[in-house]
C-alpha cells in the first residue's frame, strides 16, 4: 500500500464503483472526441494539404501527428509528476488537475470553427492539450487499483470500469448525434452542432468525475523537495530492475509495448480511415462507434471470463490474433459493409485487450509495494511510447505514401511481434478465483 495514504477500506462496493465511474466520466472524451467527431470533423474542415512550420503535411497525417506530440509529452511529463505525488502525497490533486485540464481544453475546441484559415491551430492545440489531460489523468486513475482492492477483484473490476465507460460514452454520443442530425430544428448550423459536442464532452468529463473525487482517499501532503523531482525518473529505472528480474512481468511488458502500438493506433485512426479511404459520412461512423463501444462492453466481461477459466496469457493471445487479422482485413477492403463487420470485431477485442491488460500489470506488481503510482506510471510511460511510435510511424507512412491503408497494414507487425513476446513469457494458468500476484510466475 502507498505510504502517502493510511490504510483504506478494500473491497468496498460503494468506493469500487465510485472509482469505476470515472471510467464513465473520461470515456466520453476517448469516445466523442478521439473517435467519432473531432477526426472526422478536422478532416472535412480543413485543406487536404495544411502548412506547418514551413511544411506542407496532409491533414490526415498532421492528426497522427498531433495525438504523437500529446503522448511523447505525457510520457515525459508522467514519470515526474508520479514521483511528486508519492513523495508529497498529491495523488488526487494531479488526477484532479488533468481532468479540469483536458475538461476545459475540450470546452475551448468549441472555438474551431473551420472557416477561416488558421482556426484549425485552435482545434489541434486544443486537442493535444485535451490527450494530454486525458492521458495523465488516467495515471493516477489507474494508480488506485491495488489500494482499493484486493488481486482477485482486478479483472471483475478493470472491466467494470470500461464497461461503464462503453456505456456512458454511448448515451451522449446518441445524444449528440440526434442534436447533429436535427440541428436545423434546433436553431443551429451543422458546424455548431458539431462544435457543441465538444463544449459538451468537457462538462460531462468535469462533471461525472466529481464523484470519484468524492470517494478516493484525501491527499495527505508533505512539502515539496527536490527529492520530488527526481523521484520519478529514479522510481521508473528502479521499476524496471525490479521488472527485468521477473520473467512474467519483462514478458509482458515487452508484449503490452508492441501491441499497444497497434491497438491504441487503430482506436485514435479508425474513423480518420474510414472517411478518408471509404468516404464515410458523419452520421455512418458514429453509428459504427455506437455499435462498437456497445459491443466492446461485453467484450470486456467476455474475455475477462475467458481469463478466468483459461489464463490471462490465453485470453490475451486470443484478442492479439484477431487484432492481427483485423488489420490485414482492413488493407482489403473496399465496401462498406465490410467495415461495419471490421468494426464489430475492433469492439469485441477493445474492451477486453485494454481491460485486461490493465488488470494484468496489477497482478504482476509487488503485493506490498509502497510507490504504486511509480508502477502505474512505468505502465502508462510504456503504452504512451508505444502510442507515440504507432501514431508517427502511421502519419510518416500515410505522408510517404499518401494512403492510409499501408499504414494500417504496418501495424499488424506490431501485433505479431507482442504475440511473439507473449507466446515465450512463462505465465500459469489462472486456476484460482483468488488469484494472487506469485502465481503469474
Amino acid at each position: 500500500m502507498d505510504k502517502k495514504i493510511p490504510d483504506f477500506p478494500k473491497n468496498n462496493k460503494g468506493i469500487l464503483n465510485a472509482w469505476a465511474f470515472f471510467d464513465w466520466a473520461n470515456s466520453s472524451y476517448a469516445l466523442v472526441i478521439t473517435v467519432a467527431i473531432f477526426p472526422v470533423y478536422f478532416l472535412a474542415s480543413t485543406d487536404d494539404m495544411l502548412e506547418l512550420f514551413g511544411l506542407e503535411v496532409s491533414n490526415s497525417a498532421l492528426y497522427a501527428f498531433s495525438i504523437t506530440v500529446a503522448y511523447l509529452t505525457i510520457s515525459v511529463l508522467a514519470p515526474l509528476l508520479s514521483g511528486i505525488a508519492d513523495t508529497t502525497g498529491r495523488r488526487k490533486f494531479f488526477m484532479q488537475f488533468f481532468t479540469w485540464m483536458g475538461g476545459i481544453s475540450c470546452i475551448g475546441m468549441f472555438f474551431f470553427t473551420g472557416d477561416v484559415d488558421w482556426s484549425w491551430k485552435i482545434g489541434i492545440a486544443g486537442f493535444i492539450i485535451s490527450m494530454i489531460g486525458f492521458a495523465g489523468g488516467i495515471v493516477f486513475y489507474n494508480s488506485y487499483l491495488p489500494i482499493i482492492a484486493t488481486p482477485d477483484r482486478f479483472d471483475r473490476l478493470s472491466a467494470h470500469g470500461f464497461a461503464l465507460g462503453y456505456y456512458g460514452s454511448v448515451i451522449l454520443l446518441v445524444f449528440i448525434l440526434a442534436m447533429i442530425q436535427f440541428h436545423e430544428f434546433l436553431g443551429m448550423t451543422h458546424s455548431v452542432a458539431v462544435r457543441v459536442s465538444f463544449l459538451l464532452v468537457g462538462v460531462w468529463w468535469i462533471g461525472f468525475a466529481q464523484i470519484t473525487f468524492r470517494a478516493m482517499p484525501k491527499d495527505f501532503r508533505t512539502p515539496f523537495s527536490r527529492e520530488s523531482f527526481v523521484k520519478g525518473y529514479r522510481e521508473l529505472l528502479l521499476v524496471w530492475k525490479n521488472v527485468r528480474k521477473k520473467a512474467s512481468s519483462r514478458g509482458f511488458l515487452m508484449s503490452f509495448f508492441f501491441y499497444s502500438t497497434g491497438v491504441q493506433t487503430v482506436l485514435f485512426l479508425a474513423s480518420a480511415f474510414a472517411e478518408s479511404e471509404l468516404s464515410f459520412g458523419e452520421a455512418e461512423l458514429i453509428l459504427i462507434v455506437i455499435i462498437l463501444q456497445l459491443v466492446a462492453a461485453g467484450g470486456a466481461y467476455l474475455f475477462a471470463k475467458i481469463s478466468y477459466f483459461r489464463g490471462n496469457k490465453h485470453s490475451l493471445m486470443l484478442m492479439l490474433f484477431i487484432w492481427t487479422s483485423i488489420c490485414v482485413s482492413a488493407y482489403f477492403i473496399e465496401e462498406k459493409y465490410q467495415f461495419y463487420v471490421l468494426a464489430s470485431f475492433v469492439g469485441l477485442v477493445m474492451g477486453g485487450i485494454q481491460s485486461l491488460s490493465r488488470s494484468t500489470y496489477s497482478k504482476l506488481m509487488p503485493e506490498k509495494t509502497q510507490d504504486v503510482s511509480s508502477y502505474f506510471s512505468f505502465y502508462e510511460a510504456t503504452e504512451k511510447i508505444a502510442i507515440v511510435i504507432g501514431t508517427f510511424s502511421f502519419g510518416f507512412i500515410d505522408q510517404l505514401t499518401g494512403g492510409m491503408r499501408n499504414s494500417v497494414l504496418a501495424l499488424a507487425v506490431f501485433f505479431i511481434i507482442g504475440m511473439i513476446f507473449l507466446y515465450f513469457t512463462p505465465f500459469e494458468r489462472l486456476r484460482k478465483k483468488n488469484v494472487k500476484a506469485e502465481e503469474f510466475d
